[in-house]
């Protein structure tokens, strides 16, 4: 049952979705910025084509992506935590402005891509396995489908749909959440597996990140880029190792770029605070602002007083119970989507789909696993998540080709 459940197409899992909006390789951070905060998505996608560039640029960008240049494709996604991270190395705050003006494609993760091209017709198995290899948005191209037929086949597109895409072709992605929400939706058909603990199926991972409280927020940067590209959290923990918070790559994606100044100057706890959702308590604006002062970092407070100064004016007509609460609500409106920093936190004894459930409802790509006194133990993904129904439905397999060789 299972096996048929995951042959799938992974087209059931595209209705609805909206196409990808893209942006090329070539563009520069600061335009990346205005799309991001134009579109009020998390992340964007980034594409090379060989006919929108020149030859050399192609293979320029080729061959530091490891993609191939011989037509349109997917090759990364950009988010507000990639820029965040960015204008927080040491080259970027010494002159900010010029960092906003490289090309978004060298500030993609290097090595193997995060994003890989999917056709419509493949497996939901195939996706959880290219999932499982790290990859975290599968490019799959849409199509219509007519219900007239049991076997849905592909319409040709309306001439009058304009497509976001080359030769006609619209594309979506599809994410690890997509895939844990569908399954969670047949979760039946994998009983009694979900109902086991986590600790019982040994997903629990304990290889996690960390940060103490008072601990400066910029020594977590390498943690918090890490963090982004395998879709997971920093802990914030206490000096007994205690879970505080967290500084999550989802709730920074709400943020704006003025974070990466806080990230410079405050400390893991402050840092928290700063990108609550609802946006910066005065003091700590006031904070960063003066020891951005102190470390003579100008540029980078030119680039917070501009921000500031920007959403401000957009937010003016926000209702007044923000400034009662004392928080400076100056983000756009797509900060009002992001999660809290506090943790969400299960049990080792938490069965499977409680956990799965968790995860889903507060929009987080893990959940952090503590003892009875708050010890931090380790942390639940949704990577792993998805192994534990993969290596199920492989279980359940074998038996199956047993029994159908003994025929």
């Amino acid at each position: 049952m299972e096996i048929r459940f995951l042959n799938r197409e992974v087209s059931d899992l595209c209705l609805g979705k909206p196409a990808l909006r893209p942006i090329p390789a070539t563009a520069t951070v600061a335009e990346a910025l205005s799309l991001l905060k134009r579109s009020g998505e998390t992340h964007v996608s980034v594409w090379i084509c060989n006919h929108s560039s020149s030859p050399r640029k192609v293979l320029e960008i080729s061959a530091d992506t490891d993609d191939s240049i011989d037509e349109c494709r997917c090759v990364g996604k950009i988010s507000m935590v990639d820029v965040i991270c960015f204008l927080c190395k040491q080259e970027s705050l010494i002159d900010s402005s010029k960092a906003l003006e490289v090309p978004i494609w060298k500030i993609l993760p290097k090595g193997d891509s995060i994003v890989r091209h999917l056709e419509h017709n493949s497996s939901l198995l195939e996706a959880i396995d290219y999932m499982l290899e790290g990859i975290q948005n599968l490019v799959i191209p849409i199509h219509n489908y007519t219900s007239t037929n049991s076997r849905r086949k592909p319409l040709r597109k309306s001439s009058s749909l304009r497509s976001t895409h080359h030769n006609g072709v619209e594309y979506c992605w599809l994410t690890q959440e997509d895939v844990a929400r569908f399954l969670l939706n047949a979760i039946g058909v994998f009983s009694p597996m979900p109902m086991f603990s986590i600790e019982s199926l040994d997903i629990i991972d304990r290889d996690i990140m960390t940060v103490r409280y008072h601990d400066p927020a910029i020594s977590a940067l390498d943690s918090i880029t890490l963090a982004n590209i395998e879709q997971t959290a920093v802990a914030v923990v206490d000096n007994n190792s205690r879970l505080i918070g967290e500084i999550s790559a989802s709730t920074l994606a709400y943020c704006d770029e003025d974070v990466a100044a806080a990230i410079t100057t405050l400390s893991a706890g402050d840092l928290m605070a700063y990108i609550d959702c609802g946006g910066p308590p005065e003091d700590l604006v006031g904070l960063v602002k003066m020891r951005l002062q102190e470390e003579k970092l100008g540029v980078m407070m030119e680039l917070m007083d501009e921000e500031f100064s920007v959403s401000s004016s957009s937010s003016a007509s926000s209702c007044s119970s923000d400034d009662e609460s004392g928080l400076s609500r100056y983000r756009s409106g797509r900060y009002s989507f992001a999660r809290r920093s506090e943790a969400i936190t299960c049990y080792p004894g938490s069965s499977l789909v409680a956990v799965l459930i968790q995860a889903l409802a507060h929009r987080a790509n893990s959940v952090w696993v503590i003892d009875e006194d708050h010890n931090l133990v380790g942390a639940v993904t949704l990577k792993g998540i998805l192994k534990v129904f993969r290596s199920n439905a492989n279980a359940r397999r074998i038996p199956e080709m047993e029994n159908l060789s003994t025929q």
